[in-house]
């Protein structure tokens, strides 16, 4: 910044800045959402290593996974291990659904939804364009024309208004660096009605041999989702090591 010599007036030209700084920031404040965002978020120096350093309501914000492990996302164990095929049939799709896949990574779920949606499609999201990438080729692979990837960034799901039936987290949300943010917007993308799935490994169950980190117990997902006002509807422990839970946008009054 450019230093102001010191003339006499400077104290003139200080009062005039400082009220030309309070009139710009009060004229494009944002508008206020029920929770300040300001406030949600603590920043901690001591915290896990397998964290970020950063609190929501109480919780350690664990680090993404990054799209050089899209290998173990792929592994061949992965049906014996968690049953993504139960995942699916628990969601009770309907032809003409339109599902987003939130951090999406390479797709597994994606493709193994896609052929039950023939009049639907699925929105593979991801913060990652290698993963992305990843997607595409597979796409071609498997010349799947209903998967459709949307780039998002780390604090919005970047997806239309009113315009998904259902959205599906699967050992993901944990991991988001602005939970609040993205569950508004993902909330907002949700038709009336249309409910969200989120897959997390117990974190009340310490035999579990998953990190810390990347487990949540029902309670905090509880308490998170309701923070942007999606009610819960039910858990189904129909999984080896996690809990499906069920979310759903209220319908308007």
């Amino acid at each position: 910044m450019n230093q102001i010599r010191k003339f006499s007036f400077l104290p003139i030209i200080g009062i005039i800045l400082i009220s030309a700084t309070f009139w710009f920031l009060t004229a494009n404040k944002p508008e206020s959402t029920n929770i300040s965002t300001t406030t949600i978020y603590e920043q901690r120096v001591n915290h896990s290593p397998d964290g970020i350093g950063k609190y929501y309501m109480g919780r350690e914000i664990a680090k993404v996974m990054g799209h050089t492990g899209a290998g173990w996302l792929e592994r061949p164990s992965r049906e014996l291990e968690e049953q993504p095929s139960k995942i699916v049939r628990a969601l009770d799709l309907k032809p003409n659904d339109v599902v987003a896949d939130i951090g999406a990574g390479t797709g597994y779920l994606s493709f193994l939804i896609a052929p039950l949606l023939p009049q639907g499609k699925v929105l593979a999201v991801d913060i990652q364009p290698e993963m992305l990438e990843i997607i595409q080729a597979s796409k071609q692979e498997k010349k799947i024309t209903n998967v459709e990837q949307i780039l998002a960034t780390i604090d919005n799901p970047n997806l239309p208004n009113a315009s998904v039936d259902l959205a599906l987290m699967v050992d993901a949300y944990h991991e988001f660096a602005y939970p609040y943010e993205v569950m508004q917007g993902i909330a907002k993308a949700l038709k009336p009605g249309g409910r969200v799935v989120l897959v997390e490994y117990r974190g009340e169950n310490p035999l579990i041999m998953i990190k810390r980190l990347h487990k949540m117990t029902q309670q905090q997902v509880r308490k998170e989702m309701q923070a942007v006002g999606l009610v819960w509807r039910e858990t189904k422990n129909l999984l080896p090591q996690q809990h499906l839970m069920v979310f759903e946008k209220q319908l308007a009054s």
